[in-house]
Formats: structure tokens, sequence, C-alpha cells
């Protein structure tokens, strides 16, 4: 046994947990953790310029390397600012740390400076929550912490330290101490043998793969299973990336507006789902009758809160992903079963049904966007986005190939996520191009971030899709309420908006050439047209372009690509494209 402070014995615990960053700001109320950190000198951290930025790297971090991402703020509205992190990590199922500061024992409950009750605030959105008053306790709860958010679903844990409770110093042996075991849910045999007779017994089965089966690392035995008995695979939008886009079986995304349409229409066919780590959320399932539907339904999960929540299953099983998988597969074996007959092309109808990219429109179809995408960047390319319509057509265009290549905040869709989240990920997987897609809007969120990026030379792609709206709200006042309404956020009046457009379909005959983006260009700068995320870009250490015209997109993805600096690519678009959407999976509008 060795006598040190609770932080000492903290820091220990987060590096023999495998913690090599941590995101955050230093601030009085936690600055005992920062002396422990610097002391030990192991675990490397990035201070970024707000706390809510911190969460959200911690966020992208723990997404791509599978594994837990750790953040630190003050006591106050530093812990408060947490909040939305803590949210989204809760409902995308990420095992997250937050560790913030607080003020001495004696000054809690009486309003003193900086002295908010966050274990309190948070509670709801966490899978638990501490505030630590017995020193003696610290070493536990950070054990605790670790099994918490990993065991069952995972997720984010908040641990509030008061400041004494920080100086203490207590007796520890890092040398006995170790990481509590995670128990892993195995499936009831019964139900097993259940599921098997339901599958082989349908007439058109299909498989549901939720972003669940990437979290439990199941990939591999889900399309195992898809391939054993020759089953269309269908994604929910959290399990994007989890089965290449172009499977033999997988027919596409289902939902209301991250959809594929030959998704929909395969799910749509099914007469039993087996769908395995999905929440059946409302972007998914849109009308739920139609979504249920006359169809049959077998649900895994590792929560159990999850089984009935919003579809009631036909057989429920509570397990882990991957052994439930690992266990079909066994009892198929068994069973020596043989493939369905084929009974459908499923690449033919996902080739026969894909939405049109190819538009040569200027200003630029965002369509045109992803085609650049889809084509210039490789599979081993990490992409990272968030809501608002860039999130949706991106959800609907993208075609990702491998799991945690393709990061997305689908339950809250905070502004701002992608950017922090990318540098995350970057962090995580240096050996990897990452590229986020964000909307004009969305940028403006946590794009103090990028600072960050320049000092800690983390280079990454950034991709605006630049209408100056903010285009889902657009779309939404558009069709349900009749209006144009304070969702503009281009600078200028509208005539100056549709004299620069004009210039630019005149310019060349229709096609914008070099000269074309250039005089577009000096027409935005002369007429103050809105934020100028290439200027901004500069101000801040890195660099950027505009593009105006769709033949120079490929380029300046090149340029960035190459640039090894983080990059800004300002891509400016038809203001007003509606996405394909509705409020059924049967009933989606599409436009074109």
């Amino acid at each position: 046994m060795a006598k040190m402070t609770t932080m000492a014995a903290a820091v220990r615990i987060l590096e023999s947990e495998g913690v090599k960053y941590i995101f955050g700001i230093p601030g009085a109320g936690i600055l005992p953790l920062y002396r422990a950190l610097k002391d030990l000198g192991t675990i490397k951290h990035m201070v970024t310029r707000h706390e809510e930025s911190a969460i959200h790297m911690a966020d992208g971090y723990a997404r791509a390397l599978n594994t837990v991402g750790v953040c630190a703020a003050t006591s106050g509205p530093g812990a408060s600012n947490f909040v939305t992190g803590l949210y989204t990590a809760q409902v995308d199922s990420i095992p997250l740390l937050a560790l913030t500061g607080q003020n001495v024992r004696a000054q809690l409950d009486r309003e003193a400076f900086q002295a908010v009750d966050i274990a309190a605030i948070v509670k709801p959105v966490v899978k638990k929550s501490y505030c630590i008053k017995d020193p003696a306790m610290v070493p536990w709860v950070f054990r605790e912490a670790f099994k918490i958010m990993r065991e069952g679903r995972p997720g984010p844990v908040l641990i509030d330290l008061p400041l004494d409770v920080q100086k203490e110093e207590i007796e520890y042996d890092p040398e006995t101490d170790a990481p509590l075991p995670i128990l892993r849910m195995e499936p009831n045999p019964r139900q097993i043998r259940k599921a098997a007779d339901m599958l082989l017994s349908a007439d058109r089965p299909v498989l549901l793969l939720g972003g669940g089966v990437i979290l439990a690392d199941a990939c591999k035995e889900f399309i195992s299973l898809a391939e054993m008995l020759q089953i269309p695979v269908v994604t929910s939008y959290m399990g994007k990336s989890g089965i290449p886009w172009n499977h033999p079986l997988m027919a596409g995304h289902v939902g209301i507006q991250c959809n594929t349409r030959s998704g929909n229409q395969v799910f749509l066919e099914s007469t039993l789902v087996l769908a395995v780590g999905a929440r059946f959320n409302d972007r998914h399932t849109g009308d739920l009758k139609v979504y249920k539907g006359n169809r049959k339904f077998i649900h895994v999960d590792v929560d159990p809160g999850q089984l009935g929540k919003n579809i009631m299953p036909d057989l429920g099983i509570c397990a882990d992903a991957k052994l439930t998988l690992n266990a079909l597969l066994d009892e198929m074996k068994r069973r020596k079963v043989k493939p369905h007959p084929k009974k459908i092309d499923i690449a033919q109808i996902r080739s026969k049904m894909e939405r049109k990219t190819d538009y040569e429109n200027v200003p630029i179809k965002p369509q045109r966007v992803f085609k650049e995408i889809n084509e210039f960047f490789d599979e081993e390319t990490v992409f990272v986005t968030c809501i608002g319509l860039n999130q949706i057509w991106s959800g609907q265009l993208q075609k990702i190939t491998k799991p945690r290549h393709y990061l997305d905040c689908g339950g809250a869709g905070p502004l701002g996520w992608d950017m922090p989240a990318s540098i995350g990920a970057k962090i995580a997987r240096p050996d990897k191009l990452v590229v986020d897609v964000v909307g004009d809007f969305g940028f403006q969120f946590c794009m103090d971030a990028l600072p960050v990026a320049v000092m800690y030379k983390v280079p990454f792609v950034i991709i605006v899709l630049n209408n100056g709206y903010l285009g889902l709200i657009r779309q939404a006042e558009k069709y349900q309420y009749d209006m144009d309404f304070e969702v503009q956020i281009w600078y200028d009046s509208l005539q100056a908006i549709q004299a620069e457009q004009i210039a630019m379909r005149a310019a060349a005959g229709g096609r914008v050439s070099m000269a074309g983006s250039q005089q577009a260009g000096q027409v935005a700068e002369n007429e103050g047209r809105g934020f100028d995320f290439v200027k901004f870009a500069q101000a801040c250490g890195a660099k950027g372009e505009r593009v105006a015209d769709p033949n120079e997109i490929r380029a300046a993805l090149k340029r960035a690509a190459d640039s090894e600096v983080p990059y800004v690519v300002d891509i400016i678009m038809e203001r007003d494209t509606d996405c394909s959407m509705g409020v059924a999976i049967d009933s989606i509008r599409e436009f074109v």
C-alpha cells in the first residue's frame, strides 16, 4: 500500500483501464486532477475552447476506436456544458467518462460560487452519476464506472469531484488493483431455437442490422448469418457501415429520412424481421402502423428496456448481440440448414432504385457533391456527419464499406457535434483520413474546435454544404407551415443572392469555368453574402477554398486530402433543393 492523493490514484486507474487521451479545459475546481495527470505524464491531454467540444471530441474518439472516451471540466458552467454531450452519448450507447470539478463539500447546497449539483442534473442522461464525498471511495468509483460504461448497453458515466476530496490522501496499491470483469449476457437456448424456427419457416424474412451490432463488434457474425441463410439485409441509420454497401445481400437503409428506396421496399415486402441492436426510433420507423404491418418481429437487444418499447416483438431476446448471433449460427449448423432459395436479386434492386447524383447544375446540386465524395475517397476513409439535410443526404447517398468508418449522432442530433468528433476520431485513428460532412449552419456551432485541431496538428477535411439556410427547417417550414421565416443565414438581401446565382449560371454558357467561379466568388465578396468559411479557416491557421463549379469539386477534395492540415472545402450549393423524406416508409416523397 502507498499513500497518495485521490487524484493520483484515479489517474493510475485511468491509465490501467487503457485511457490514452483526455479532452477538456482545466479550471480551479479540477486542478488537483490536472496535477496528477502532469505528475504521471502518460495520458495526453488536449485543451479545447469549450466544454461541449471537449465531450464531443471524447465521443468521436470512443466511436472510432471502440473504447471509452474521457473528458474533464471544472465546476459549475464547465460541468453543465457537458449535458448535451452526455445526452448524445447516452442515446447512441457510447461509453464516455465525464470528470467534473466541484466546490468543497462544506459549500455544497449553499449556492456557492460555481457549485451546481451536476450529478443530479445529468441523472436522466447517463448510466450513472456520482458525487464522491468520501475520499476512500475514489478508487472503487472509478473502477465501477468503467464496468458500468462497458457492460450491457454501453453508455456514459459522470464523476463529480469536490475540490477537498481531490486533495485528500488515501492508501492505495496500484500493483494489486485491476479492472473489474465485464459480464456479457448469454442468450437463452430455447429462444435461439425458436428464433431459428421462425427464420426458417418465414416466407420473406429480412435481417435488420442496428447500431448495436457495430457496438458489439458483431458485424462479421451478422453477415455470416445472412450469407448462410441468403436473407436480405437492411440497416437502420445507426447501422450504416455495418455491412458493405455493395454486399450482394445489402438492400439498403430503412427510414423516413436517412433511407434508401431499395431498403424501404425490401423491408415493406418482408414477412419476418430479425432486428439486432436496433431501437426502432421514430426516424427509422415513421408511422408505426405502416412499419409493423402484418410482419412478425424477433428483437435482439442487450438492454431489456428496449424490448417492447416501440415495437412489441413476437420474440424478444435480451442478450449480447455477438453471443446471440454466434448461437444462431451454431444452431443453423447443427440443423445442417441450407440457404433459402434466391427469390430476388438484391443488388439489381439496389442499383435500379438508386437516387440520381450525376447533376451538372450550377449552382451545385447537393447530390452531385456526394457523387464526388463516393468516387474520390476510398473505403478506408472515416466520415463524420451531424444533423441537418447534410446528414440526410449523407445517409441516403454515401457508400460506406467498413464498420466504424461512418460516425454519426443519430439519437440526439446536436448541431456542431461533427467537427470536434472528427478531431477525436483522427486522434483515435491517425492512420485514417477523416472527413467531416457538415452544413453551413452546423459548422458555426462548434467552430471553436478548428483552432484546437490546428494547435495540435490534427489534419482532417471539412466539406461544407453551403446553401445559406437552416436547410432542414426551411423544408419543414415550406411543406408544413407554408412559410420561409428566420431560416436564411446569408447576410445580404435575397435579390443579391439571386443576382449571384444568375451570374453563376450565365458564366461560360451555364457551366461555371474557373473564371466563372472566381467571378461568382467576387460577387459574393462584394455583396458580403455570409460567413466566409475559408477566411475563418485561414484565420485559425488552417487552409480552405470555395467551390462553385461541380466539375472542380474533385480537384478541391484532392488538395484537401493531400494538405496534411485541417482543410475547409466550402461548396456553394443550390439554395432550395428539397430532400426525399416522408412520414411513413411507404410514402416517401422523392425530389429530383
